[in-house]
């Protein structure tokens, strides 16, 4: 009889602890997911696409504020600077294909600021290594030849200060016959007249496309000569991009302000295609 009731006591604790035991396998699972989860996320952001947000219109026509996208990581292979939270520390650039994948003009690049490398910066590569660039009147001149721009229009932008511009819109064909998007409030902007810029070798030129508005190259105590080595990744593609009407507190706003047209629009210029 004692053992009887030894043996139900038994069966009684644990049927007791089957549920807590239950709830505690069932957390363990799901801590395991979420850590499973965040070093995937990690994984993808480090080595294959970075997710940024543009805040300002300094590539407007190309990206609004507001536009989300992913840049390529490998498309340069890895720095020091593809790597978040300063987790790595060497010189030059690794996994490139010995040197093969390289930055092609009119590529749109996210760049460490050479003057603040916590600074992330988006522009379109203009000039090459050992190319010549100059702006004259507003025309931009690559190794002394002026580079054509065909007008399109006149445009009402909206920039990151809710103030709204007439700008010219025009399509510019860089050498190779590489053609993009570009604004110009009028030719003779404070950014409109350059000196000469000769590139150093292991750096490049970059350029807002919105040529008025855009704080890039030819600023040389800020952005100035961009080294290799700080270029983050290639701009690839839109993944996301919400007007500046959307607002936190009014709901109604969170789906009418999503511009749907620009979901997954491909962010490169136009090249000739290779015969």
């Amino acid at each position: 009889m004692t053992s009887d009731k030894k043996i139900e006591n038994q069966q009684d604790e644990q049927a007791q602890e089957t549920p807590a035991l239950k709830e505690k396998g069932e957390m363990g699972e799901l801590a395991k997911t979420v850590i499973i989860a965040l070093l995937l996320a990690f994984t993808i952001r480090t080595f294959l696409y970075e997710p940024f947000n543009i805040p300002s219109g300094s590539m407007l026509p190309t990206l609004k504020v507001g536009d989300y996208l992913f840049v390529s990581k490998p498309a340069y292979g890895y720095s020091e600077h593809s790597f978040p939270f300063g987790l790595a520390s060497f010189e030059g650039r690794v996994m490139n294909d010995d040197g093969k994948k390289m930055p092609q003009r009119g590529d749109v690049i996210v760049f460490k600021l050479p003057t603040n490398p916590s600074v992330d910066y988006i522009k379109r590569l203009i000039g090459m290594p050992g190319d010549r660039v100059q702006v004259i009147n507003g025309r931009l001149y690559l190794n002394g030849t002026r580079v054509e721009r065909e007008p399109v229009g006149l445009r009402q932008e909206e920039g990151g200060d809710y103030e709204t511009q007439n700008l010219m819109e025009y399509i510019e064909t860089l050498p190779g016959g590489i053609m993009h998007r570009i604004y110009e409030k009028s030719d003779n902007e404070m950014l409109d007249n350059t000196a000469e810029y000769k590139v150093p070798a292991g750096h490049y030129f970059l350029m807002g496309d919105n040529r008025d508005n855009s704080q890039d190259s030819r600023v040389q105590n800020l952005v100035g000569f961009v080294p290799y080595d700080n270029l983050v990744g290639r701009a690839d593609i839109l993944f996301f991009s919400v007007d500046q009407k959307a607002a936190l507190l009014k709901p109604w706003t969170w789906v009418t302000s999503i511009r749907f047209s620009r979901i997954f629009d491909k962010i490169g210029p136009v090249r000739p295609k290779a015969e």
